[in-house]
């Protein structure tokens, strides 16, 4: 890493990989600061430590590869939901890269839009322990082992496993059914080789099963896990697992719903339990 004449790393030499090249989509608002109301400007401009354009005193930009934008089309509603999909999404695929520094202007010139919004999408995946703020340079994208996987597959199996087992005593067979169109969901995003696809269908999955039990906490507190749980492991190779990894982990599905749907208790715990010591 370059280091400037005062000895501060240089923010432009930290993103580095599929960042610099070009290689995650997100999205993009063409000419996003006319869009923006004057208010929000404004506001902007008086908010403590920031400059015209929205970029914390002290971050350094200077030096970064300016990235090329892509076609899609954001909505200014909705920007930073957007934006933080799109972030969700490269640290699934490990476009985002475990060690690596961003800074939330790169990304919102990558992105197309101020740098306001993208800073608010890093604050949320700082609360949800995906990066965390370095000072001055910009968001570290948090080192993960395969300690902290085990650890967290071992707490998705302690709140998960005994609600689905108390589930498959008390649902009836056709509500189960109901649930195939999501179970073969998962076994297509499996197959189409996509990380991220797959990663989404299969927290659809798991999320429509255990709201079955009624308690929106437990959807919501399984659902952070699940995604925390998602993410890549350091030195990990791109993209994860493969697609026949994938496509196993799928079909583990599709067999849990058949054996929930015939009433066999006995398979549905054999099932369950080789499902969460796979778990991603």
């Amino acid at each position: 890493m370059k280091q400037d004449t005062q000895g501060s790393a240089v923010a432009g030499d930290a993103v580095t990989g599929p960042a610099a090249t070009g290689r995650f989509r997100v999205p993009v608002q063409p000419a996003a600061q006319d869009a923006e109301p004057e208010r929000d400007r404004r506001e902007r401009r008086e908010r403590p430590g920031c400059t015209e354009d929205g970029a914390a005193r002290g971050e350094h930009t200077h030096g970064e590869t300016a990235l090329p934008r892509p076609r899609a089309v954001v909505r200014r509603s909705s920007v930073r939901g957007q934006v933080l999909d799109a972030l969700r999404t490269a640290l699934v695929t490990g476009d985002l890269r475990p060690g690596e520094v961003y800074s939330a202007p790169v990304l919102a010139e990558r992105f197309g839009v101020s740098a306001t919004p993208v800073r608010e999408a890093m604050q949320q995946l700082t609360l949800e322990g995906a990066v965390e703020v370095v000072p001055n340079r910009g968001f570290r994208v948090v080192e993960r082992g395969a300690r902290e996987l085990a650890e967290l597959a071992e707490v998705r199996a302690l709140i998960e496993v005994p609600v689905m087992m108390r589930l498959a005593r008390t649902v009836p067979p056709e509500r189960w059914a109901e649930l195939r169109p999501l179970a073969e969901a998962t076994v297509r995003a499996a197959s189409s080789g996509c990380r991220a696809t797959y990663a989404e269908a299969d927290r659809a999955f798991h999320r429509a099963v255990l709201a079955l039990a009624g308690n929106e906490q437990l959807v919501r507190i399984a659902e952070d896990l699940h995604r925390r749980a998602q993410w890549p492991l350091v030195g990990g190779a791109p993209g994860g697992r493969g697609r026949a990894e994938l496509v196993a982990d799928a079909h583990e599905h599709t067999a849990l719903l058949d054996a929930l749907i015939a009433g066999g208790f006995d398979v549905v715990r054999s099932l369950v339990g080789e499902h969460f010591n796979g778990a991603v």
